[in-house]
């Protein structure tokens, strides 16, 4: 499954987040810095449809979302679709115990700047690239039995 990019050869990204301004703020941060961000969505199914049409380089997906939907299971579901997850998230052991089905937790609160570093750095280490510094309170749980790279 091949990764949409933008014509400027940013990565595509979806943020997956109940809290509307948070959403806003980290599309907007995140477009600033060359990043394509697909349509705004708090819902699990809404996440997945899109996820379908235009696959990610990443998902930023929050554990609580709209309703009764559940990060965790959201990420489970993408980890079928070959998509990996870093999870943007207050519940730092809920985001723990699920780092089967992500790559990584970022947890809440951070800044819109720090989230920019760490999905760069998400995104080269997923491509075999090491040489970026780990970022500032990102918790990275590649290389603990998950199997998360993009399809070739």
């Amino acid at each position: 499954m091949q990764k949409a990019k933008t014509d400027t050869g940013g990565e595509t990204l979806m943020i997956v987040e109940d809290e509307v301004l948070v959403a806003m703020t980290l599309r907007d941060e995140l477009e600033a810095a060359g990043y394509h961000v697909l349509d705004l969505t708090d819902r699990h199914q809404e996440a997945v449809a899109v996820a379908r049409r235009c696959p990610p380089a990443l998902a930023l997906v929050n554990i609580r979302l709209a309703g009764r939907d559940d990060g965790i299971a959201l990420a489970e579901h993408l980890k079928e679709l070959h998509i990996p997850v870093l999870f943007i998230s207050g519940q730092v052991s809920r985001a723990r115990t699920a780092q089967t089905v992500a790559i990584g937790s970022m947890p809440k609160p951070y800044s819109a700047e720090d989230m920019v570093v760490a999905v760069a750095y998400l995104l080269a280490h997923l491509k075999g690239d090491e040489s970026l510094p780990c970022p500032r309170g990102l918790e990275v749980f590649l290389g603990r039995g998950t199997d998360l790279a993009p399809a070739a």
